[in-house]
């Protein structure tokens, strides 16, 4: 074999390599983008929810209006959040202000005997379970572009092309991570 052959097949191998390592780039990115839709469409959910959720609580609970407003406010909050950081912030204190409307639930028995109020409670928790799962698919892509932007020779790519890393979506601490517990 000529040196010239060989030097066009190292080549041609090179191009393809440079083909599939951006292709896997653009793959994971856009899963990426995928996983966030998913957090951003369970925790709209979510925030459809609470509002039903306050006003059957106000019905049996007029007096604790500071409860109500704080988790109207925390919504608002988390509604307004764009990055996975402030977006994490933003839901767990979302989460602690549900847990005080299902703890206002201990002291009206007729609110944990209403069917509305059971209804909001099952599907709240069914899109936390949704919002955990999506966030889990979430950090998995991430952890795989960011990986492939750190090792060699994909790093070369990334640089190249500016695949950029992204952030995890992470819990402040470990015990806003609990799912609510409500006592009946």
């Amino acid at each position: 074999m000529s040196l010239t052959l060989v030097l066009l097949i190292v080549i041609v191998l090179a191009l393809i390599w440079l083909v599939f390592a951006y292709n896997r780039f653009v793959r994971l990115t856009k899963q990426s983008e995928e996983a966030w839709s998913d957090i951003s469409v369970q925790t709209k959910r979510r925030h459809d929810l609470i509002p039903n959720l306050v006003n059957t609580v106000k019905g049996y609970a007029t007096h604790e209006q500071g409860t109500l407003d704080k988790v109207i406010q925390a919504r608002n909050s988390a509604m307004s959040a764009t990055t996975p950081e402030a977006l994490g912030k933003a839901e767990n204190v979302l989460t602690g202000a549900l847990k005080s409307i299902f703890a206002l639930a201990e002291a009206y028995p007729d609110l944990k005997a209403n069917t509305n109020f059971l209804q909001l409670q099952k599907e709240l928790g069914d899109t936390e379970d949704k919002i955990m799962s999506s966030r889990r698919f979430y950090n998995g892509t991430v952890r795989d572009l960011n990986t492939a932007a750190d090792i060699f020779p994909s790093n070369i790519i990334a640089n190249i092309f500016h695949f950029a890393k992204r952030e995890f979506f992470e819990l402040e601490n470990e015990s806003e991570g609990k799912p609510v517990e409500v006592k009946f």
